[in-house]
Formats: structure tokens, C-alpha cells, sequence
């Protein structure tokens, strides 16, 4: 069992996420990290998912590391299309729980993809 608070753990799987993230795709990678909840915001989980994995590269990158997240969370599988599945089968509450889990992940790897980002320039 973990003595690590559940912002503690967004933050650990963040950095390590803005790692190699920023190591694949430079400052490409901190750019769509720090957009991404607007997307979210704006279009809705599983549609900035679909299109994160439509788009590939470093969005796909992006998109894999939130699914693992969410899996490690709610057991959402990681692979794209069941992910997809299953969140299209969930009732309201435990999509809106998801949902909220991303942003408050997302808000760790924003930050944390930019200062790690400043330490490699």
C-alpha cells in the first residue's frame, strides 16, 4: 500500500511521464500537454481521446500515457479501442469521475512537462 497522497501519485506518474515524453517529442510534447484540458474542456474526453490516437505521434504518446493513468484509477483498459468501449458503457457518475480524473492528472503533467522542459534548454 501506498503512503503517497493521490496528488503525490498524479505527480510521480506525471514527471516520469514528462520525461519521456519531452525525450521523444522535444517541446512538441510540453506544447500539447499544456493544451490539452482546454481540448478536453471544449470537445470531451472520449472525442480528444479519438483524436489523440487518430493523430499519432507524440499525440498518441500523450493519449497512451492518460489511458494508463485512468487504467491504474478505474481498471479502464489501456488499449485505445476498449478504452473506448468501455467508457461508452459507463453511467454518468463514473464517466464524470473519469473525466475529472484526467484533468486533475493533466494538470500535474502541464506543469510538470513545462519545468521539466526548462531544465533541458
Amino acid at each position: 500500500m501506498s503512503k503517497l497522497t493521490l496528488e503525490q501519485q498524479r505527480a510521480k506518474d506525471a514527471w516520469q511521464c514528462a520525461q519521456e515524453g519531452i525525450i521523444k517529442h522535444d517541446k512538441d510534447y510540453v506544447n500539447d500537454a499544456k493544451g490539452l484540458p482546454a481540448l478536453i474542456m471544449n470537445s470531451g474526453l472520449m472525442q480528444v481521446m479519438a483524436f489523440l490516437h487518430q493523430k499519432g505521434g507524440r499525440h498518441e504518446t500523450l493519449g497512451s500515457q492518460l489511458r494508463a493513468w485512468l487504467h491504474g484509477r478505474y481498471g479502464v483498459p489501456k488499449d485505445f479501442e476498449e478504452f473506448m468501449q468501455t467508457l461508452m458503457e459507463q453511467d454518468a457518475p463514473t464517466f464524470q469521475a473519469i473525466t475529472a480524473e484526467s484533468f486533475a492528472w493533466l494538470r500535474w503533467l502541464r506543469q510538470l512537462a513545462s519545468a521539466r522542459m526548462g531544465e533541458e534548454t
